[in-house]
């Protein structure tokens, strides 16, 4: 069990942040051992056959993450809310040769030919690696990254509101089963991790996840900010396709299209994520969401990604009841 002693001077310094480089990580795990991870098998389906189709072997990755625990300069923490892949991947290329020797010895035997490999030339090894990555990554994610992005940007808008607001029972309250609030403390419910009892003045990361699901893993190191991944609000519903359906009360009220549109905001999305979700072109989305937005019912970031507002969340759970 991980147990985190907090003070208000630790919710100040904790942050919120996903990471491209970890999904692919993650998502790898997920593609060894798919019968753990159910919820994922229709994105499995597919990226199997798309990297089978494209050729790539992705052994070596797959060689790296089978353990109980992956190398630290594989999952480093988010430099920033919204990383970019080819920034972590230059971080990764340039991860010490002694740092990646450490870490492979730290593993448990036996040690595969790829991983040999890696030990005996770091720096060349990293290259490839980063090299297969960005080419699982196209393959395997990119197609469904302005799903997986609208998801984790969700629940990072979703949480930076109760961080903003300072309450950390709120702020955990909902993470994840293993994960809860208990006299001054974050507990973490997990096996084979060391607990600590005091504050340590870095605060914490919070990290979304979509293919973590359904566990949550921390990681702790001594000097450095720890990080909490979790599976992100509404991974549940993340692979499912069609339109979505509203309740009467709302269609009578909004019309089919306004109250549909609503009611697939969920999570946050920009317009051709809900042209998909509702099945609605996108001239007719736009239309639409303008209309909403005068009303008050949804709020539209800078870079075009829609959410539903206080008021709207309460119009929708009130049709509903």
């Amino acid at each position: 069990m991980l147990e985190l002693a907090w003070s208000a001077d630790e919710l100040a310094r904790t942050r919120l942040a996903f990471s491209p480089l970890w999904e692919i990580v993650a998502s790898v795990r997920v593609l060894a051992r798919p019968g753990e991870h159910a919820l994922h098998l229709p994105w499995v389906r597919k990226a199997s056959g798309a990297l089978a189709d494209a050729g790539i072997d992705v052994t070596p990755l797959a060689d790296l993450v089978a353990g109980r625990s992956v190398p630290r300069f594989l999952t480093p923490a988010p430099a920033s809310p919204v990383p970019q892949l080819a920034d972590e991947l230059a971080d990764l290329r340039d991860v010490a040769p002694r740092a990646v020797r450490r870490e492979l010895e730290a593993m448990d035997p036996p040690r595969s030919a790829a991983l040999t490999r890696l030990h005996r030339d770091p720096e060349a090894g990293l290259d490839r690696l980063a090299g297969l990555m960005e080419r699982y990554w196209a393959v395997a994610l990119a197609p469904a990254w302005p799903r997986m992005r609208a998801l984790l940007e969700g629940d990072v808008l979703h949480r930076s509101r109760l961080l903003a607001a300072g309450a950390a029972e709120d702020l955990f309250h909902d993470l994840a089963p293993a994960v809860h609030w208990a006299e001054g403390a974050l507990i973490v419910a997990q096996r084979l991790v060391p607990a600590t009892g005091a504050p340590h003045g870095h605060g914490l990361v919070l990290a979304p996840s979509v293919f973590v699901w359904p566990r949550v893993i921390s990681r702790t190191h001594a000097g450095r900010q720890p990080v909490l991944r979790y599976p992100a609000r509404g991974v549940a519903g993340l692979w499912e396709s069609g339109g979505t359906s509203s309740s009467a009360a709302l269609r009578g009220v909004l019309g089919r299209s306004r109250s549909t549109l609503l009611t697939s905001l969920t999570t946050p999305a920009d317009l051709g994520e809900l042209a998909r979700r509702t099945g609605l072109k996108q001239g007719v989305v736009a239309k639409h969401l303008q209309l909403l937005r005068a009303a008050g019912l949804i709020a539209t970031a800078p870079d075009g990604v829609h959410s539903r507002t206080v008021a709207a969340d309460a119009v929708v759970t009130a049709a509903d009841d």
